[in-house]
């Protein structure tokens, strides 16, 4: 499996129909706190401008909506995981990307099969208070080597200028969140985003 190197993070619909037209071939939808009917809604509503647009829709964590609403992809962090049923998701078809921080939430990741693993945070991020430290681009080039050939995220305080290095390192995609929505024309941002990482696509 080949990830698209520019992975776009963002929390609504909305945002999709905003900046997957403009190119974006790999977005996940990540909602935290929305009840279950207003959240089918959302995925349903990605889901759609995503077949429009020939991308690739990631839903995280809420495995069950996304099959019920159709998916094929899902995104679980370390606790979602714990909790998820792995069978069941791998029943329905669901591809799964997985969040890690350390070396044991690799191993628990990897025990997991999943169709990639992402690692974060590389760099300091505002997105989320976390415990831990920014991983580096050291961190990285252990988790390529320790993941094979299976598809690497880097996460957390990604921009254009760091792309080099993140990719040097042995990511296969760059994820990116407050880099281009709280920039002050996220449209434009997002084509700097997909012109910079052109050259890994």
């Amino acid at each position: 499996m080949k990830l698209d190197p520019f992975y776009l993070i963002v929390d609504s619909a909305a945002w999709i129909a905003r900046l997957v037209p403009l190119g974006v071939r790999l977005v996940q939808l990540r909602i935290k706190d929305m009840d279950p009917v207003a959240l089918a809604g959302e995925i349903a509503a990605a889901k759609a401008v995503c077949a429009a647009h020939d991308c690739q829709l990631i839903v995280n964590d809420h495995w069950r909506l996304a099959i019920e609403t159709g998916c094929d992809f899902v995104h679980l962090g370390q606790e979602d995981l714990a909790e998820a049923d792995l069978r069941t998701i791998r029943a329905a078809g669901l591809k799964l990307g997985i969040s890690t921080h350390d070396a044991a939430e690799l191993a628990t990741a990897l025990a997991a099969r999943p169709d990639y693993v992402a690692l974060g945070p590389v760099y300091p991020t505002i997105l989320k208070k976390m415990k831990w430290t920014p991983q580096g681009l050291g961190r990285l080039a252990g988790w390529r080597r320790a993941v094979g050939r299976l598809p690497l995220v880097a996460i957390g305080g990604m921009n254009l200028e760091r792309l080099p290095g993140v990719f040097a390192a042995g990511a296969d995609s760059a994820a990116v969140v407050t880099d281009i929505t709280l920039n002050a024309d996220p449209e434009a941002r997002t084509r700097e985003w997909l012109a910079a990482t052109a050259q890994w696509r």
